[in-house]
């Protein structure tokens, strides 16, 4: 499953390789960027774009909600899908299709992702559940609004007696899980709000409605990505060849993120690496 809007030649490389094992890959393309794009994408076997695209902005809750639409459709197929790997646009697999299968074999029903509590191991996050935060609703004014709600209002409180946890939106889970999540939030709308009103919900949502389940035990904090955050920015670092070494020397089964306008030859450095 992956959510992107953006380098459709980058793309292709990254489906063929998703794909070369019989696997298949639902796209989600951010509703802002032209279709018509991927048309090549058309005479590909088991590639899917999902039907129901919206509109993402950064730190919204549209980054969910195009991630549990592309569940649904999944789902609707009636597939037996073991495993649902939630990807972005610039990411790369670091092992085989092959590997990757064996790995998940090897640990079935279980839920990779990163789920650190935000009370005290993620604390620099407990602004983002205490505040409200607009950034699902971008219009003119919205900051300044932001401003006075949270002057006048109190502090925000997770519903319930639930633990909050997370830090990267992408884990590698089981579609009974995805399944889980999407009938709490549908079955609980007053979740669902708390979460719209929460920056980088993405970061959030799927970590803790399972987390506060009877799925608790089966999840594991660990989300299967090298992600290199060394620059300390907003975003993690662009690899390149200068990070060639400690990509395929690494346990994990993906790594982000990459730009071919930047650096094209560590696709070719991994590939030869799998081969």
């Amino acid at each position: 499953m992956i959510l992107t809007h953006g380098k459709p030649d980058q793309l292709k490389r990254l489906v063929q390789k998703l794909t070369c094992d019989g696997d298949s890959v639902f796209i989600h393309v951010d509703l802002k960027t032209p279709i018509n794009e991927y048309d090549f994408f058309q005479s590909y076997p088991n590639v899917y774009f999902v039907q129901h695209r919206i509109k993402v902005y950064w730190g919204s809750y549209r980054m969910i909600q195009a991630t549990i639409n592309a569940c649904k459709e999944i789902i609707a197929t009636g597939i037996a899908f073991d495993y649902v790997n939630l990807l972005s646009g610039q990411d790369y697999p670091l092992k085989s299709g092959a590997y990757i299968h064996r790995f998940l074999e090897k640990n079935p029903g279980k839920a990779f992702m990163e789920f650190y509590r935000i009370s005290n191991e993620w604390t620099e996050a407990i602004p983002r559940l205490e505040k409200y935060h607009l950034a699902n609703y971008p219009f003119k004014g919205a900051y300044q609004l932001e401003m006075f709600l949270n002057f006048l209002l109190p502090r925000r409180k997770l519903p319930g007696q639930w633990v909050a946890v997370g830090r990267s939106q992408w884990f590698t889970i089981t579609l009974q899980h995805a399944q889980y999540v999407i009938d709490y939030l549908e079955k609980h709308p007053r979740v669902k709000r708390f979460f719209q009103f929460t920056w980088g919900s993405d970061e959030f949502v799927f970590q803790t409605v399972l987390f506060n389940s009877p799925h608790k035990n089966e999840m594991v904090n660990n989300n299967l990505r090298y992600i290199d955050w060394s620059e300390k920015k907003a975003s993690p670092k662009t690899l390149t060849m200068q990070d060639a070494e400690m990509l395929v020397q690494s346990d994990k089964l993906f790594a982000r993120k990459f730009n071919n306008k930047i650096d094209e030859e560590i696709f070719n450095y991994i590939d030869m690496h799998i081969a």
